[in-house]
């Protein structure tokens, strides 16, 4: 009996995908020249091996440090613009995906603020533009990352950016980086609600790897419309009650957990994507970062597939929430973007912290 398989033709969605993970190798080679970028090799071959993982299994810390050369190489105006663009018209290409959400963190790509934000702002979204007029079958989106290991006073000024930037295409926020113990998800729950009541999208990192305990702190303190990844909520059938009663969506990518060993092995993947369907959590399935990682998303649901972890039918479910949960339909609030950039100025302004709802 042939295996199952998803029809080619099928559109995507694709809900968590990284900037810094998402451009092809040759493309950023030609962003480092260009901007005279000193890398460590001067092989292509070398540098390809420098920001992929290849078929080899890193580890979580070892993944994130790829980003060190994919950030710094995208850190300007034209290089985010470039990146945006490349990115979502080659997701279309390749993988026919018609909605996407992209993140990255606009701190990182303004090498310490000797760039300005609102220009990597703008040039993000002028990639994006770009892409969408080109390819007018993709709908596409921004996601801004804060992070764990930025203070408070930073990652106010990104979401204060995400608000301000919201009618020009910015959908969401979330909340990234290494897990640290001096990290709380309660300390960013007044940035959370402001950033909800203007009507931008939350998802939030979680459940990675941090147990199902971070979840379930995530999903108290900042009540999240979706949670990246989540897998470690398959160890508690309390969380995943929660997930299911809150209706909260799982960004589930496979093979990152896979190469980050997060998940050990395929039928760890499976224990805890069955796990995921018995309860009757919604999830969607995403790539992280199609070219770091070398596995599209076809990919991702033809292993799904191939190794019997999911059903065409249950493939096709997953496709039909990461459509139903996206960012894209929400609508901008009332207030023009051209002053709310004014008020986000220094990027505190418009944030309506400790101001009450």
């Amino acid at each position: 009996m042939p295996r199952p398989r998803l029809d080619p033709r099928t559109p995507l969605t694709e809900l968590h995908v990284h900037l810094g993970a998402a451009v092809t190798p040759a493309i950023m080679w030609g962003i480092a020249h260009a901007q005279g970028i000193r890398l460590p090799t001067k092989d292509y071959w070398a540098f390809r091996e420098l920001i992929t993982v290849g078929r080899r299994r890193r580890g979580f810390a070892a993944y994130l440090e790829l980003f060190h050369w994919t950030e710094l190489i995208q850190s300007s105006p034209t290089a985010v613009e470039r990146s945006v663009y490349e990115v979502i018209g080659g997701a279309y290409r390749k993988n026919n995906v018609t909605q996407i959400e992209l993140r990255f963190n606009p701190m990182k790509r303004n090498r310490g603020g000797e760039q300005d934000l609102d220009h990597i702002i703008a040039a993000a979204l002028r990639g994006m533009d770009r892409a969408v007029l080109e390819y007018p079958q993709v709908r596409a989106g921004l996601i801004f990352c804060l992070d764990r290991g930025f203070s408070r006073e930073l990652n106010e000024i990104i979401a204060a950016k995400a608000i301000a930037w919201q009618s020009r295409g910015v959908v969401g926020i979330d909340m990234a980086g290494p897990v640290s113990d001096r990290f709380h998800f309660a300390d960013y729950a007044e940035i959370f609600a402001a950033c909800r009541r203007a009507g931008l999208g939350l998802t939030v990192h979680a459940g990675e790897t941090g147990g199902p305990d971070e979840v379930r702190a995530a999903l108290e303190a900042l009540e999240p419309d979706r949670i990246g990844h989540g897998v470690r909520a398959a160890d508690d059938p309390d969380v995943l009650a929660m997930l299911r009663e809150r209706g909260t969506v799982l960004e589930v990518c496979p093979s990152s957990n896979l190469n980050t060993r997060v998940l050990s092995s395929v039928p760890d993947v499976r224990r805890t994507i069955r796990a995921l369907v018995d309860h009757d959590v919604r999830f969607t399935i995403s790539t992280d970062g199609p070219e770091m990682l070398r596995s599209y998303l076809r990919d991702e649901f033809g292993m799904l597939l191939r190794h019997e972890i999911l059903s065409l039918e249950e493939v096709e479910r997953a496709i039909a929430v990461g459509t139903e949960a996206s960012f894209l339909d929400r609508a901008p609030t009332i207030e023009s973007s051209v002053s709310r950039r004014d008020e986000a100025g220094n990027g505190r302004a418009a944030m309506p912290i400790g101001a009450g709802s």
